[in-house]
């Protein structure tokens, strides 16, 4: 079962107040969650998957579907990591070269599709 839509004004709100500095759980796993949903709308499919755990994960771009134990595209980070790459505070590149992005499979280089407009 999809989780739930987050409707654009309240991941707007939560990511508003992470940016502004708000340290709440919810805050912060709203905002991730609000990130994840626009990447998965800006690029549906089922080849690569994001996840940014504890907050969640998706799959996007087309191509061949992955079913069944780990896919071979993977792209993970950490919140605070997502959320900068995500509204373009900072670069794929010197992220990943930072070792905060953890990325394997040939199609796993999601840059092209950051930022996202919130």
């Amino acid at each position: 079962m999809p989780a739930p839509k987050i409707d654009t004004t309240i991941g707007r709100r939560a990511l508003a107040a992470v940016l502004d500095g708000s340290t709440v759980r919810t805050d912060r796993a709203t905002a991730v969650r609000y990130l994840l949903q626009l990447l998965a709308e800006k690029a549906p499919g089922n080849t690569v998957e994001v996840r940014v755990p504890p907050f969640g994960a998706v799959q996007v771009l087309e191509g061949p579907r992955h079913t069944r134990g780990t896919p071979p595209n993977v792209v993970e980070t950490d919140a605070d990591t997502w959320i900068a790459l995500a509204t373009g505070a900072s670069a794929w590149s010197e992220l990943y070269a930072a070792g905060l992005i953890s990325a394997s499979g040939t199609r796993a280089d999601i840059s092209a599709l950051l930022p996202l407009r919130p």
